[in-house]
């Protein structure tokens, strides 16, 4: 017979094993771990995408920089439009969406984009509300809804993938987009610089996208030049303490490639911290905005990395929210105008008369 104690340990491993048991099976019936359901929807990358964009919007609802990042965006007003929508299908996606997949195919001419989003959605009443416009079809075995094009706009797929999850897509083939993804034989190049940014909540992987490529080119040709050498870029961001950090990588096939781009970087960094310790613009820079601005530039590492088969430039910025508030005035457009008696406007005046003034002839 067993002992006193024996039956004590037995009992105990007994009830941890219960307990464990019964955790799973209520993890199992009630939900998936984020982890999984984020690692589902990076599964749904087009075979000819050039751009992914992620975001957990769960993981940043639990961080205090949150509030932060919500105070510096933009807040547009709520339209009608928006408050009849919430009324009618419930879904609010400051409170229900939990992840959120961007893919983009861009190619120049044409271009695609898939949307994937898992959340909170009330199924029946969405559907009611999306075939008020459009009756629904079957495409292979989803039911689509369409969404009627706004001007200049391409219309829209929509379907619903599970109770908890839905797909969109400017595709006319819903159906045949997300089963080519799901079988796309170049995801392993993917998945490899999914991995590397597994603990941010908000990423970009980008492939060779021309879109990117001409924005660079419209604020530096040798930028440009140097994007076009990349295959890869990676931006991430993730909320450390009262930090965010941001982190962009460029990946390069040669190591001649990564040090021009690391030296080019480096130059940058120097030129900008030459320029805000100049006298003149010292005098004419507002003495907080300067602060940000030589504390994000001092904070700012720029490193070559080396890996197998490939080279990468890293850089990584600390976005204080003090540097926030400073970069909020520019998008706010809100420039106080000087009245027409303070010092500042007189000199303007002068400035601008002197430069209005024909040249003498000689």
């Amino acid at each position: 017979m067993l002992s006193a104690q024996a039956k004590k340990i037995s009992l105990t491993v007994v009830a941890v094993v219960v307990i464990v048991t019964t955790i799973l099976l209520i993890f199992h019936i009630t939900g998936k771990n984020p982890g999984s359901a984020r690692a589902e929807l990076l599964g749904f990358v087009p075979a000819d995408a050039t751009s992914v964009v992620f975001f957990d919007v769960e993981q940043l609802r639990a961080s205090p920089f949150l509030a932060t990042l919500h105070a510096w965006a933009p807040q547009p007003d709520e339209d009608s439009d928006y408050r009849q929508f919430v009324a009618d299908t419930g879904f609010n996606y400051e409170r229900d969406l939990s992840q959120l997949f961007i893919a983009i195919s861009n190619h120049g001419a044409s271009s695609n984009t898939l949307v994937i989003a898992e959340g909170k959605f009330d199924r029946q009443k969405i559907a009611a509300y999306l075939g008020k416009t459009s009756p629904p079809v079957k495409q292979g075995n989803l039911t689509i809804f369409q969404i009627p094009a706004r001007i200049g706009a391409k219309s829209a797929s929509f379907a619903f993938l599970s109770d908890h999850r839905v797909a969109i897509s400017d595709s006319e083939n819903l159906s045949q987009i997300l089963s080519v993804a799901v079988l796309a034989p170049g995801r392993a190049e993917w998945q490899t610089r999914f991995d590397r940014l597994a603990g941010s909540p908000i990423f970009a992987v980008i492939r060779q996208d021309p879109a990117i490529q001409n924005i660079a080119a419209n604020r530096s040709p040798q930028l440009a030049a140097f994007i076009r050498q990349l295959p890869w870029i990676t931006l991430a961001a993730r909320p450390d303490g009262d930090l965010l950090r941001v982190v962009a990588e460029g990946e390069t096939i040669t190591d001649t490639a990564a040090s021009q781009l690391r030296d080019f970087l480096e130059g940058i960094q120097l030129l900008a911290e030459g320029g805000l310790n100049d006298p003149k613009l010292r005098q004419q820079m507002d003495p907080e905005e300067r602060a940000a601005y030589i504390e994000l530039l001092k904070g700012t590492e720029i490193d070559k990395i080396g890996r197998v088969n490939s080279k990468s430039v890293r850089v990584v910025l600390p976005i204080t929210e003090q540097f926030l508030k400073i970069a909020k005035i520019p998008a706010v457009g809100a420039t106080p105008t000087p009245s027409a008696d303070s010092p500042e406007s007189a000199s303007s005046q002068k400035r601008a008369s002197k430069q209005a003034k024909p040249a003498k002839k000689k």
